[in-house]
């Protein structure tokens, strides 16, 4: 009779297969570092069906060992000399590399975001197993994985640039542990990087940006100071994409198919000619089947997809593109979780972007958790909206049929971690309950107040400032920097008496003055909430064991004074435009001080969150871009001062600091070294504005 359960320790030996793989070398390193965590040692390794053996690694002989389709995994046990092997078994390398990864989460107790929340590995003297037979279950998506895009924190990490294996495999793994089968590595990173190599070597498929159709370097990169247009230098395109088809051809890609202009704009920014739906539409199609075609002459039933992003989202639902039989189409949400197409700077026209009922071939989605477009994007913080959001319209998604691609813009990955995980549910179940994935996401992160941390994360959902009328109008951190800096810039270049256009998308066409209202209000209306949070988010860190406060500080307080610090500093800078307006200079001048003071507190943060193996994580913080920031605050503060402090930068000090007793009497030899911007921001404050 076989026993209830298999006991492996310390002294577990495990077979491997005799000609081993790459990527089930990967996964096999995994484990061996797993167990060394669990158990204190590695385990020894056997490349034969040893009977020593406690764990099997094989490919499926048979059907009934394994489901006879791609990925798929099985746990058999067998008995050996009366003892009980657990024999993991793929039917591929996908299929071992889950089934090892399967046996890790759930019976090792390695979290598959480990690395990336910090979360210790439990050491056991042993585990049990029940010798129940086991099979994986099909997930609900073909292809599924990440764009790491905008990775700039990834990037910056580190001194080596491009990224080394150092960066990449921690990505890698946390994607194959989530269940993802494909990637794209990074964004227009050189070509000699370990990034595309390295993600193959772990099984993983590798895609292309939409704005580097199969994978080819970008034209004026290869071909600097040519014009990029495809109708007067075929030869040259075609000579990188033949060149990357090459390279390429005998790995796991998905090949992307498309034509967008150099640095990801419409193509006809170069060729002006193209000046009609119809002309843009049939050049769109005649590149896309020049590359479907180039491809089927090296590769043997190739996997193709083309991205239906933005522009080209909308000439294919007018009917001027048509895009080659076979190949997979890709809607694309508008950066903030809607399926609509996205805003392109003021224009918003949100036509829905997934198939109609009557749409044939197959298709997926690409799907942002994270972006960037310098507007009200979050790109160092979470999802702004409920998640919720992410259930309806994934999950809409699929019931349109879009389940044989599933691309999720991660960014960084660290801060992003629970949007990753709730996707990473939708494409491996096909849905979600989103308040069961919550509570269990807290018990994996936490031991301790998972309630009251659960109830943080769902509040932290309602205090994103809504800017627009729509549900998805909901403000990331970059809310509170790229409109400011260009209310910074406006003003500074003295065109007050006109709007600025570039902020239309969310205030409409309206004055300059009341474009700065606009935000101010929003800034005041949503600055209450975030105080709130903020401090609530304090109080329960306090709470938490060392351990635990300082996943908590970095997953979520720091998000929180990301948003709290913003948003002061927006309103304190709005707040100095008005007291400019009103011609109370040094009351500007203060204002503005403040608004340094407040964007400041959010480089501190980063600090904070910056520990051990984290150092310098954020410091290439160069899309958001805080520093920029604070650089445009103080070129604004050094004119507001030279509006009445000059020549000499001491009116201010005697008009409103000195004593009245001394104004009239001084002498000028001692009395003329100027304060600092901060220092007499600083005395100015306390003096007029009651600290």
């Amino acid at each position: 009779m076989r026993p209830p359960f298999v006991v492996f320790d310390k002294n577990s030996v495990i077979s491997i297969p005799e000609n081993i793989t790459t990527p089930v070398k990967h996964a096999v390193d995994m484990i061996s570092r797993d167990h060394s965590k669990v158990f204190g040692k590695p385990p020894v390794l056997e490349t034969s069906l040893s009977e020593k053996a406690d764990i099997v690694i094989r490919y499926a002989e048979t059907n009934i060992e394994c489901s006879a389709k791609p990925e798929a995994y099985s746990f058999r046990f067998e008995e050996k000399d009366g003892k009980s092997q657990l024999h993991i078994i793929g039917y591929d390398d996908l299929g071992i590399i889950y089934g090892l990864l399967h046996y890790s989460h759930h019976y090792l107790e390695v979290d598959p975001f480990w690395f990336w929340a910090d979360i210790p590995v439990k050491p056991k003297s042993n585990i049990h197993i029940p010798t129940t037979n086991f099979d994986s279950l099909e997930k609900a998506v073909k292809y599924r994985g990440w764009f790491v895009n905008d990775e700039v924190c990834l990037i910056g990490w580190k001194e080596q640039y491009p990224p080394t294996k150092e960066i990449w495999f921690p990505v890698f793994e946390a994607l194959l542990r989530s269940g993802g089968n494909m990637v794209i590595p990074g964004t227009d990173l050189p070509k000699s990087g370990i990034h595309a190599e390295l993600a193959a070597e772990m099984g993983l498929w590798v895609t292309h940006h939409h704005a580097e159709p199969l994978g080819a370097e970008m034209f004026l990169r290869a071909f600097p100071g040519e014009k990029p247009s495809y109708k007067e230098n075929p030869e040259r395109f075609e000579f990188l994409w033949e060149e990357a088809i090459q390279k390429q051809k005998n790995e796991k890609i998905v090949w992307v198919l498309s034509f967008r202009g150099q640095g990801d704009a419409p193509f006809w920014q170069y060729d002006p000619e193209f000046d009609t739906p119809e002309k843009r539409g049939a050049m769109i199609s005649k590149v896309v089947h020049r590359q479907y075609k180039m491809i089927s002459k090296s590769v043997d039933q190739p996997v193709c997809c083309m991205a239906l992003y933005g522009e080209i989202s909308e000439l294919y639902k007018a009917g001027h593109i048509q895009v080659p039989d076979g190949v997979i189409k890709i809607w694309a949400d508008n950066g903030y979780g809607k399926m609509v197409t996205r805003r392109q700077g003021n224009e918003s026209y949100r036509i829905p972007s997934l198939p109609s009922v009557d749409e044939s071939g197959e298709h997926g989605i690409y799907y942002h958790i994270t972006f960037h477009d310098l507007q009200a994007s979050n790109h160092l913080t979470m999802f702004p909206s409920p998640p919720e959001l992410i259930k309806v319209e994934v999950e809409k998604a699929f019931e349109a049929g879009a389940t044989s691609y599933l691309l999720l813009n991660s960014g960084n990955i660290r801060m992003h971690l629970y949007p990753l995980d709730i996707v990473s549910e939708l494409w491996n179940k096909g849905t979600i309950n989103v308040e069961e994935h919550l509570q269990l996401f807290m018990e994996r992160l936490y031991k301790t107040k998972t309630k009251e941390i659960a109830q943080l994360y769902r509040s932290y959902f309602q205090k994103t400032i809504s800017y627009g009328p729509n549900p998805d109008d909901k403000a990331g951190e970059e809310f509170y920097h790229h409109p400011a800096r260009k209310i910074i810039g406006h003003w500074l270049q003295g065109k007050m008496d006109v709007p600025e256009k570039r902020l239309f998308w969310a205030t409409g066409e309206i004055s300059f003055t009341d474009q700065v209202k606009w935000f101010l209000e929003k800034c005041q209306n949503g600055l209450a909430g975030w105080e709130e949070f903020l401090n609530e988010c304090r109080n329960l860190s306090l709470q938490l064991t060392e351990e635990e406060r300082q996943r908590f500080d970095a997953q979520l307080l720091l998000q929180a004074e990301l948003h709290a610090f913003g948003c002061r500093g927006f309103l304190s800078l709005c707040t100095a435009y008005h007291s400019f307006i009103q011609l109370d200079y040094h009351l500007a001048f203060v204002h503005v001080s403040r608004s340094i003071d407040h964007y400041k507190e959010s480089k501190q943060a980063f600090k904070h969150a910056e520990h051990g193996k984290w150092h310098n994580f954020y410091r290439a913080d160069w899309l958001t871009n805080i520093d920029s920031t604070i650089y445009s605050l103080e070129a604004l503060r050094k004119f507001l001062r030279m509006q009445g402090d000059s020549p000499d930068f001491f009116l201010w000090y005697k008009q409103y600091l000195m004593l009245e007793t001394e104004k009239y009497i001084y002498l000028e030899n001692t009395h003329r070294n100027p304060l600092s911007d901060d220092e007499l921001a600083k005395q100015l404050g306390e003096k007029l504005l009651q600290g």
